[in-house]
């Protein structure tokens, strides 16, 4: 196990250019002399940010820089494989990797019904996220407790919780100390960073098929082509409700994904003629009342169809997206009511 190197200090560098001043440099030399990084140069870059060694000058300036210019997928695919071989998990047989980053702030989590409902048909769900990080938003973290089920400390609790459950959720800051750290900055710099991308492409435990939202329709092709960039076989990216991975029964959804290796777009639909109310506010006990068949949600019940059927298509469970939706029906209609 190698002994982690003591962290710079300012005065250290004087006289002598810090190794990650290149990278400054590089995103920041003007609209004229500035460019992108490399993958291997992003790749390095994030691996000294990982490494704790660099200045929070340079990190500060490095990520805000980023945040203005927009990744590119080599800077993405750079930062994520950084992170990935810095990554001390074991080897754990998972069949969906379902990331959770956004919180929602005008709808209830519907889609955690869609993993559950797929996790009970036997499917082994892994999802992992953040919490906190954006005020005024409910969480993953918050919810999975009051349904039931529980947020995992270690991968050691991720194999139990798949073997009891077929579903797990690790939260970043577990997996990656690191990450968690600098996507609470959210709050410092008022930005969100390149964080809140790259978390979303990370696939901690190499699950052959990954789910990801984003907020910004810019970003699915970024994501896509990103998923593509690191060798991802099978891969689905829309603009999800609030950005996370939720079908919005209000809109069209287009989705960017990976085949067998091979990228495609499709557009789905939209489920309702006329946009649907916003939440006043979250009443957990109805979520779970839903959940339990004890009450309906008319909105809530299409979100979690049609985000179980775009879950079942980038499993390949099904081939047309009439079939999804009827098998998505049909498994939400015949779930066990716990």
């Amino acid at each position: 196990m190698n002994t982690p190197r003591p962290r710079p200090q300012p005065n250290q560098y004087k006289d002598v250019e810090h190794p990650f001043a290149q990278y400054v440099r590089i995103l920041g030399k003007g609209k004229r002399g500035s460019r992108s990084l490399t993958f291997e140069e992003a790749t390095d870059a994030f691996g000294q940010i990982l490494d704790d060694q660099v200045l929070d000058v340079q990190l500060g300036a490095f990520l805000m820089l980023l945040r203005v210019k927009e990744e590119s997928v080599d800077e993405l695919a750079g930062f994520v494989t950084a992170t990935r071989e810095r990554l001390n998990l074991p080897a754990l047989s998972v069949d969906l990797d379902w990331s959770s980053y956004a919180g929602k702030r005008k709808h209830y989590p519907w889609f955690l019904l869609a993993a559950l409902t797929l996790a009970q048909s036997g499917i082994r769900v892994f999802m992992h996220g953040a919490a906190g990080h954006t005020i005024n938003r409910l969480y993953t973290e918050n919810v999975l407790p009051v349904l039931g089920f529980p947020i995992c400390q270690s991968a050691d609790e991720v194999q139990a919780a798949i073997e009891q459950y077929h579903f797990a959720y690790l939260p970043l800051s577990v997996f990656s100390p690191k990450l968690g750290e600098l996507i609470e900055l959210r709050n410092v710099m008022g930005l969100r960073s390149p964080v809140h991308t790259l978390a979303r492409l990370i696939n901690p435990f190499d699950a052959p098929v990954t789910l990801q939202s984003i907020f910004h329709p810019a970003y699915r092709v970024s994501h896509q082509q990103t998923a593509l960039r690191l060798g991802y076989a099978n891969a689905a990216v829309i603009k999800g409700e609030g950005g996370e991975f939720e079908r919005n029964p209000d809109a069209r959804t287009l989705v960017l994904g990976i085949k067998d290796g091979i990228s495609y777009e499709t557009e789905w639909e939209m489920l309702n003629e006329a946009r649907s109310d916003v939440e006043e506010n979250f009443d957990l006990d109805h979520f779970i009342s839903v959940w339990k068949g004890k009450s309906q949600h008319t909105y809530g019940e299409k979100a979690v169809v049609g985000t179980l059927a775009l879950a079942l298509m980038a499993l390949q469970k099904a081939q047309t997206m009439e079939a999804a939706m009827h098998l998505a029906q049909n498994m939400w209609d015949s779930r066990p009511r716990i």
